[in-house]
């Protein structure tokens, strides 16, 4: 009998330590905003004092326009994915150049290379599509966009 309840003391109180650590993370974050004084400011500042050009030079940040900004976004995370597949292809050269001429090895292998090769295809053309759809989009609707 005492085994049992050792087995249970032992899988609940993880449990129980992490129901007592939510509880009080969700109980502290609910009475945080009603702990807050509501600021009063000395002076307001507006968009057009944040995107001056003095600001914007000052900073480095520019004026892009949002679809720009999207679009480059997208465009470094496809070239992240495209570097992860390349790995992957090399990675399944590395398993087949180390088979030592293990068939079983070998077919592994190659299943890599071909999904990383696969993966690189949808990558590219992921890439070919919103490079596409981001300048179509931007072309459509420059004449209300101040760059």
């Amino acid at each position: 009998m005492s085994y049992v309840r050792l087995a249970l003391t032992n899988i609940l109180t993880p449990f129980a330590i992490a129901a007592l650590l939510f509880g009080g993370t969700v109980a502290v974050s609910m009475a945080a905003p009603a702990l807050v004084d509501q600021a009063q400011a000395a002076s307001t500042i507006t968009a057009d004092d944040l995107l001056s050009d003095e600001f914007t030079g000052a900073t480095g940040l520019g004026q892009a326009n949002l679809k720009s900004t999207i679009g480059n976004i997208i465009n470094v995370l496809l070239g992240f994915l495209g570097i992860v597949a390349v790995l992957i292809i090399l990675y399944g050269g590395a398993i087949w150049m180390t088979a030592g001429g293990t068939e079983t090895k070998v077919q592994k292998a190659q299943q890599i290379i071909v999904a990383g090769a696969i993966g690189l295809a949808i990558i590219l053309s992921a890439y070919a599509i919103t490079n596409f759809v981001i300048t179509e989009f931007i072309n459509a609707t420059a004449d209300s966009i101040t760059e």
